[in-house]
């Protein structure tokens, strides 16, 4: 007995299927979901963030999501304090709660027992940027602080690169700094966790991207944009920040065709898929699934007999 509370997580790329299983997994072992996709936490940002429909959601409790306006903004020590309650409320009722979602910082920091405090620094966080500068150019990362602070990014030159990590770093948290105490490893995770990962192959995660884009401009993407424009969402929040939201405002306004707008968020998409796909490898202790390789209903019950394994109360 590790009396640690128990957690299970679900992880994945984008488009990978993930809502699809964590509900049919919550009904299985009747429990509830906490989204761990900084996209859902938002009302009336729905379709662009593929929001599971109440219909979807099955009668199965979702936290963390519709539970923030447009324009309030969330951060990664944010989540961690919500996550770490609700975790607690739901094994004090007995169950063991799912996290579903993609952003990995935000799962990562919680599962890793990450410290939150004024002084220390988050030397993790700047070593990823300074990868991704090596990999995508200083003009990427500079591109990152246009979207998360355009003031910032007006004052600081792209070359002077320290600067402009500086500044994501107070963006993104909020200038409270992460310290991670140590190299978490398997087994030393702040939660008795089973993390489920799930992936496909390259070019069918890309075709399931694309193909969904096109639903969700079919659903009326460019009609909820503009019900949050004309509500008085701007273009500078932060939850209009999100791939496929940003895109739709620009050509709303004017500023590229529709087709455009699609292949970009197409392309955006598939990008970001590539970089949660880097991130989680940061993440040894994941146990990975190829989705592609089995039926759902197969898939369900592979996941289901390894955490019978994993926790002993769930094999019945």
């Amino acid at each position: 007995m590790t009396g640690k509370e128990k957690l299970i997580v679900i992880l994945g790329p984008t488009a990978v299927g993930k809502t699809d299983l964590s509900i049919e997994l919550a009904k299985k072992i009747d429990t509830e979901i906490i989204s761990g996709d900084s996209m859902l936490f938002y009302r009336g940002f729905d379709i662009g963030s593929a929001k599971p429909s109440v219909e979807e959601r099955q009668g199965i409790v979702h936290h963390l999501v519709d539970n923030l306006e447009p324009w309030e903004s969330f951060n990664v020590t944010d989540f961690v304090r919500e996550g770490q309650q609700l975790i607690h409320a739901l094994n004090a009722h007995g169950k063991i709660p799912i996290i579903a979602g993609g952003t990995g910082l935000y799962i990562k920091a919680l599962l890793e027992g990450y410290e939150f405090n004024e002084t220390a620094d988050h030397s993790d966080y700047r070593q990823e940027l300074t990868a991704l500068a090596e990999e995508k150019g200083r003009g990427y990362i500079h591109g990152l602080l246009q979207k998360a602070d355009p003031e910032a990014a007006e004052r600081i030159h792209a070359n002077n690169l320290r600067r402009v990590i500086r500044a994501l770093e107070v963006a993104h948290f909020g200038g409270e700094q992460i310290s991670q105490q140590k190299e978490y490893g398997e087994g030393d995770l702040a939660y008795d966790v089973y993390v489920i990962g799930l992936n496909r192959e390259r070019q069918g995660l890309y075709q399931r991207i694309n193909e969904r884009v096109e639903l969700m401009f079919a659903a009326g993407l460019e009609a909820e944009v503009k019900t949050l424009l004309a509500g008085g969402v701007t273009r500078d929040m932060q939850a209009m920040q999100g791939i496929g939201y940003k895109e739709t405002a620009a050509y709303l306004a004017g500023e590229m065709t529709r087709a455009e707008a699609v292949d970009l968020i197409q392309k955006s998409t598939r990008h970001f898929a590539k970089r949660q796909l880097t991130w989680f490898r940061k993440m040894p202790y994941i146990h990975w699934y190829m989705a592609d390789e089995m039926t759902s209903e197969n898939l369900l019950q592979s996941v289901c007999h390894d955490l019978a394994g994993f926790f002993p109360e769930l094999a019945n």
